[in-house]
């Protein structure tokens, strides 16, 4: 467990720690791992996930902000200022003045105090403020989607690596319990071959039999380390953390499903496509604000405060100061910036229809690959099965016959090369099939988790 504390740190450190509400002991930092423990621990830490979060608590803020449009503005504002001014003593006319009247003129400088409280009000946008209002709702449901999807995406991504781990401890097992059948052998053959009932042929064939499934081991073992450095990447550990996945690859056929059927739950459910229909809404949105640029608007503002040169009529309400104004906006003409607007809306508007559209036709195709895999994967599991089992009563036949000297070295290493790649196939089509299950689940936007 010496990976635990630098794990605690780097949490700290990112700032993404333990949840609120939840005890660190509540997060299982043992390497034993079962998939729903993965999966939790992914949506608690994976950084994909924790961004889809934060971004709806940053669409918050900004549905706020838009909000604000239709509400008034409402400032108290205030200045103190001093000048000196001598600009009547640069009038052209200043030299006709008498002399006597130019020694009175002297500039002096002077204090303007003020302070008051503004209102604005937008009283018509043509629409702009409601239309925005309504984006904003549609982009909050879509960042939820998008969070949906991250979250959909981060799990089929657990679950590939989850069971790839798994997949490569059993396939580690294989590689082992091989090295151990040809050792023994080997044994069998010095035994033989001591008692002078086998030739040194047959032990030197066992001798490399033993050699060359070495190798293969050592693949094997590899195979985990990097299976294992994948699972962890996704559960924010320390890619050495020697995380073990403990369940079982098991087949378990499902009752077969129509592409219409699988189609149609994936046009309810799945995010991608519900985020393409709301797109289509924004874009109609987006083209009645760039129309509405075009239109009638009408603000109020006011202001109403007090102005003095001295403080002590600051309260004053003979130096009261009020202006109020109704304002009225309608463009004429500004170069073509406006038309512009509007054929760019439009144009994004038929590329929020095609792109829905093209989504469909790819999940369409998604879901028919899907259901093909899980056919073609419960036939190679089915087959798999047979041969395991037939190759299984060959090994024990040829290794009966060998001790008898009714068969030879290759007899027995054939069937036990047999053997191996029998329960290989199996474990890949064990793998194949529970992938494309939640693969199927996905594409109808399910969670993959179920069902596995």
């Amino acid at each position: 467990m010496r990976y635990v504390y630098p794990l605690v740190l780097f949490q700290l450190l990112i700032g993404i720690g333990v949840p609120s509400g939840r005890a660190a002991t509540d997060l299982p930092e043992r390497p034993e791992l079962n998939l729903a423990e993965a999966l939790n621990l992914a949506m608690e830490r994976n950084p994909q996930v924790l961004m889809a979060r934060a971004r709806i608590d940053a669409l918050k803020g900004k549905i706020r902000e838009v909000r604000a449009q239709a509400l008034p503005s409402i400032n108290l504002n205030g200045s103190a200022l001093r000048w000196r001014d001598p600009s009547f003593l640069n009038a052209s006319s200043f030299d006709k003045i008498p002399e006597e009247f130019k020694q009175a003129l002297v500039v002096a400088p002077a204090n303007l105090f003020d302070y008051n409280i503004s209102v604005s009000q937008p009283l018509y946008t043509s629409g702009k403020v409601g239309t925005a209002l309504r984006l904003a709702s549609l982009e909050s449901k879509g960042t939820g989607v998008d969070r949906e999807q991250v979250e959909q995406q981060v799990r089929l991504a657990v679950i590939r690596a989850f069971y790839g781990l798994l997949l490569t401890q059993q396939q580690l097992k294989v590689a082992q319990e091989t090295v151990h059948q040809r050792e023994k052998h080997l044994e069998m053959a010095r035994t033989r071959f001591a008692g002078g009932v086998a030739t040194q042929v047959d032990v030197l064939r066992s001798e490399v039999s033993v050699a060359n499934a070495r190798p293969e081991l050592i693949r094997a073992e590899n195979s985990v380390r990097q299976a294992r450095a994948v699972l962890n990447n996704l559960l924010v550990r320390p890619l050495v953390f020697p995380t073990q996945a403990v369940g079982q690859l098991t087949f378990t056929p499902q009752p077969k499903m129509d592409l219409q059927e699988a189609v149609q739950r994936a046009s309810e459910h799945r995010p991608e496509l519900v985020r393409a229909r709301i797109n289509e809404l924004e874009a109609a949105d987006q083209q009645k604000l760039a129309n509405a640029e075009s239109r009638l608007r009408l603000d109020f503002n006011g202001q109403y405060g007090v102005s003095s040169r001295l403080t002590s009529n600051l309260f004053n309400h003979e130096f009261s100061r009020y202006i109020f104004t109704v304002s009225v906006e309608l463009p004429l003409f500004d170069g073509g910036r406006r038309s512009g607007l509007v054929r760019q809306a439009i144009a994004n508007r038929r590329i929020a229809e095609l792109t829905r559209v093209d989504t469909e036709n790819n999940v369409r195709l998604e879901a028919q690959t899907a259901l093909d895999e899980i056919e073609r994967a419960e036939k190679t599991v089915e087959a798999a099965q047979l041969s395991v089992h037939e190759a299984e009563r060959v090994l024990d036949m040829m290794q009966d016959n060998y001790k008898y000297g009714a068969a030879t070295t290759l007899d027995v290493l054939d069937a036990q090369t047999a053997l191996t790649t029998a329960r290989g196939t199996l474990l890949q089509g064990l793998y194949d099939h529970t992938l494309a299950q939640a693969q199927l689940r996905y594409v109808m936007g399910l969670n993959p988790m179920d069902g596995n």
